[in-house]
């Protein structure tokens, strides 16, 4: 195991109004108690942020959001601003999920403009990357993250490596059961450090949390976790339950 503080991130899509989410949020703060040195944050949909973070109180979870608009404010009907996330209590916000990609056209400019207004919000970026599988199959995994990452990151300047996240999910892992193996999963985790090493420099690479997220479950994550690169795991289904959500915290038990 490494020296960097997993992070076990749970990302509950578009389920749970405000009050089933924040009795989510109770039982998981009840339950965190027993997860040792590892990190946990939940993102529940926008409705439900300022519920979860009151919720939350006094408990170690950190509360995150699962996107954001560009922009501190403006005409931009129906979106949400990083001023809003940063007040309604929000350390953590996910950019560049790949349902945001697939489904809401959203591409590495985008992503880029995110992660520099939520950093210029203190806040701390979740940038998700990969490939699909037509995109493996072709032999393509490297080639794209590369892209996403090199566009996703562009002129982002970084104090601290808990400044930024990044998440590997490939997209054919995600709610279709199927997960990388422990060392298919490493093979790209090591990649993207030596990218990250690349872009940002070795010291601050070595301490930048990467995640993985495809269909993680408890039955899985600790072969995941075992692996020097993976830093923890960005958890969509199996987070939506306390009792299942703990059992993946407490990985190493």
């Amino acid at each position: 195991m490494n020296s960097r503080l997993p992070l076990i991130a749970g990302n509950w899509k578009m389920f749970k109004t405000g009050p089933e989410a924040a009795a989510a949020a109770r039982e998981l703060a009840r339950e965190v108690a027993g997860a040792q040195a590892v990190e946990v944050m939940i993102a529940p949909p926008f409705t439900a942020l300022e519920a979860v973070h009151a919720a939350l109180q006094g408990s170690a979870i950190a509360l995150g959001a699962q996107n954001t608009h560009w922009e501190d404010s403006g005409a931009f009907t129906g979106e949400i601003a990083p001023p809003m996330l940063k007040a309604a209590g929000c350390r953590f916000v996910i950019i560049g999920h790949s349902e945001r990609r697939q489904l809401f056209g959203e591409d590495d400019r985008g992503v880029n403009r995110k992660v520099h207004a939520v950093r210029r919000h203190g806040m701390v970026p979740v940038v998700c990357v990969g490939e699909t599988e037509a995109q493996r199959d072709a032999g393509q995994t490297f080639s794209v993250l590369d892209k996403q990452l090199r566009l996703g990151l562009e002129n982002i300047a970084l104090g601290n490596p808990l400044d930024v996240v990044v998440a590997y999910e490939p997209v054919w892992a995600i709610g279709t059961g199927k997960t990388a193996s422990d060392h298919q999963a490493q093979e790209v985790h090591d990649r993207i450090r030596r990218l990250l090493a690349e872009l940002l420099g070795a010291d601050l690479a070595a301490g930048v949390r990467i995640l993985y997220g495809g269909s993680v479950k408890p039955g899985n994550v600790a072969g995941l976790m075992a692996m020097p690169d993976i830093d923890g795991a960005l958890v969509g289904g199996a987070s939506l339950d306390p009792q299942t959500f703990a059992r993946i915290m407490r990985f190493r038990s």
